[in-house]
């Protein structure tokens, strides 16, 4: 039937022999086989370029589903429940080389992941609104140290997801995806950028230089996702700023190129990032303390020697404020001994000063007389408003 079809020129596009041939394990002696065998007496060579074999769908009790034992699960069953994409998500967060255990559990954790996915993807769209990328973004290489170091991250993740595709290994793709969004993005990058994003003049360079980073994080994501989660990619493209084609899965994977390489900026921001978590270790206990019920109401307090920070620091581009996610950070007594930075010491609290109405962080008020309360940055913003960059 293959060859029937392939190989007489009735369908543009199709061509003999067939780029993939895709089928259980069982079949070695079966169609792969008698379609070997064919092939060869007919053609001199094996009708198929590539073989991808997958294994069986098991039960709960590892046996695997079939109509005879009546332990199948209809995939419109899963689809009502989940959705389409959810099932889709699940067939590639295993090996389909070997055989696939199935359970609704399974299926719940999946969909955990698709919504950390579709969060992630929520959060970058949401702030880019109002952003032209012809008009607002930056080149690559006049982007901020925090937000290009975080694009080359997903450059490699990019080039990674580029391999696992092309050696069908559909696992690596989710794991890899899942966890840039949950660890490199929503629990580092993301929280990082959200003071700058929302309280920055709209058109600084400091939040152009966000959501440029946030645009062309969000074009590689769907370009990625697209395979795997093609409704939700169609419907998060659709919001997406700028020229576009008519649908996702007409674009090409988005590689980040032309993204300037520094490995020194990297290894500073690594270790910056091992520093940040000692401090978080400390916030923690005061946000369970009630010290400081949000990082915006806490301050850092550094001694003893910090020239090896404040080197990682200029290399890195990097606010320390920022990177903590606290209101300030300050000369001071530390009591807790950094790893990250052998002879630095430091403490966390509660800042002094008073909360910024407009950031909500607390710091001392720029003594404005028509805005008394606003902090320094928050007074400059106000008052440059209808200012463009």
């Amino acid at each position: 039937s293959h060859y029937a079809v392939c190989d007489n020129g009735r369908f543009d596009g199709l061509s003999w022999p067939a780029d993939l041939y895709l089928e259980g394990h069982d079949q070695y002696r079966g169609w792969f086989q008698s379609s070997l065998l064919v092939g060869v007496v007919t053609h001199g060579k094996a009708p198929y370029r590539t073989v991808v074999t997958h294994g069986h769908v098991l039960d709960a009790q590892g046996r695997k589903m079939s109509k005879s034992l009546g332990n199948a699960v209809s995939p419109m069953e899963v689809t009502k429940k989940f959705g389409a994409d959810v099932l889709r998500l699940w067939v590639c967060s295993v090996d389909f080389r070997e055989d696939m255990p199935f359970s609704f559990d399974s299926m719940e954790r999946v969909a955990e992941s698709y919504r950390k996915i579709r969060n992630t993807l929520r959060y970058l769209l949401a702030n880019l609104a109002g952003f032209d990328p012809h008009a607002h973004a930056l080149p690559m290489a006049e982007l901020l140290p925090l937000d290009a170091a975080f694009l080359r991250r997903a450059k490699k993740l990019a080039d990674k997801l580029w391999r696992a595709y092309e050696a069908y290994e559909f696992h690596a793709v989710y794991h890899a995806l899942v966890n840039f969004c949950a660890v490199d993005l929503s629990a580092l990058y993301l929280d990082m950028l959200k003071d700058r994003l929302y309280c920055s003049h709209p058109a600084s360079r400091e939040r152009r230089s966000a959501q440029t980073a946030l645009y062309h994080l969000a074009r590689m994501l769907l370009t990625f996702i697209a395979p795997v989660l093609p409704f939700t990619a169609d419907e998060a493209y659709e919001y997406l700023p700028g020229e576009k084609l008519p649908s996702v899965h007409l674009e090409e994977f988005e590689k980040l190129e032309g993204l300037p390489e520094d490995p020194e900026q990297e290894q500073a921001l690594e270790r910056l990032l091992a520093f940040r978590e000692e401090v978080y270790r400390e916030l923690e206990v005061l946000r369970r303390e009630g010290v400081a019920g949000k990082t915006g109401e806490a301050a850092v307090w550094l001694s003893g020697n910090r020239e090896a920070l404040d080197a990682d620091l200029a290399r890195a581009g990097v606010d320390l404020a920022e990177l903590f996610i606290v209101a300030q950070v300050l000369a001071g007594e530390g009591k807790t001994a950094s790893s990250a930075y052998p002879g630095l010491n430091f403490a966390v609290g509660r800042a002094p000063g008073v909360a910024c109405p407009r950031c909500w962080r607390v710091l001392p008020p720029a003594g404005d007389p028509e805005h008394p309360e606003l902090c320094p940055r928050c007074l400059s913003v106000v008052r440059n408003w209808g200012a463009q960059a």
